[in-house]
């Protein structure tokens, strides 16, 4: 995906929540109570978006430990999630 496609997505986005909040009748009624009692507010929210690709593998991993069943137990993870593991020292393998 090019680099403005991720742009554009996150522009929508954060234009799309701004117009929620904006709109949002509940939002507006507190905000409203609190301006009524002789306070001005300031509401500065913060929303942190990732992006990963879709389409990346996981790899499976057979592990010797056993759960109630006693069947072998199975780890699916994404290469994000081993560079996870890996950053913390922990060896997926």
């Amino acid at each position: 995906m090019p680099e403005g496609n991720i742009e554009h997505f996150m522009k929508n986005l954060g234009e799309t929540i701004n117009e929620a909040l904006a709109e949002s009748p509940k939002i507006n009624e507190c905000l409203q109570e609190i301006r009524d009692s002789g306070y001005e507010i300031f509401l500065v929210i913060e929303a942190k978006v990732g992006f990963s690709r879709k389409d990346s593998e996981e790899t499976c991993i057979s592990s010797d430990f056993s759960d109630e069943s006693d069947d072998p137990v199975r780890l699916c993870i994404t290469p994000e999630d081993a560079k996870f593991l890996k950053s913390l020292k922990i060896s997926a393998d």
